[in-house]
């Protein structure tokens, strides 16, 4: 699976890392975004979600819900990512309006929990 982590960080209290490590010890290809990191686990991070050449399994998002906000429009713009998880904290009212004005189904749920694995 080819997983895009939105807020991916190398703060490993984070669970942008924390997802980021739980689907790479799973053998997923991951993919992090976050402007303000350079690396994540060893890993090329992106500035933007339209950055990285897709497709996309899943973009899990692990930002505020005002960012997701701001990431929205540019996740569902590249056309080729198949799932949105909105995890514990990323999700609001606003954006879950905003993902379905663009046609998403976002999923809202532990993305880390879905793949089998505990969020540490």
């Amino acid at each position: 699976m080819r997983v895009m982590v939105i807020g991916a960080s190398n703060n490993r209290a984070k669970f942008g890392n924390k997802a980021v490590r739980a689907y790479l010890r799973q053998g997923h290809d991951v993919v992090p975004v976050n402007p303000h990191e350079k690396m994540v686990e060893g890993l090329h991070c992106y500035a933007a979600a339209g950055d990285p050449r897709g497709p996309f399994d899943r973009a899990l998002f692990y930002v505020p819900p005002e960012v997701g906000l701001q990431v929205i429009d540019g996740v569902a713009a590249r056309g080729d990512v198949a799932e949105v998880w909105l995890n514990p904290g990323a999700e609001s009212p606003a954006l879950i309006q905003r993902c379905s004005a663009l046609g998403i189904e976002p999923i809202m749920g532990c993305a880390i929990i879905d793949i089998g694995e505990e969020p540490v």
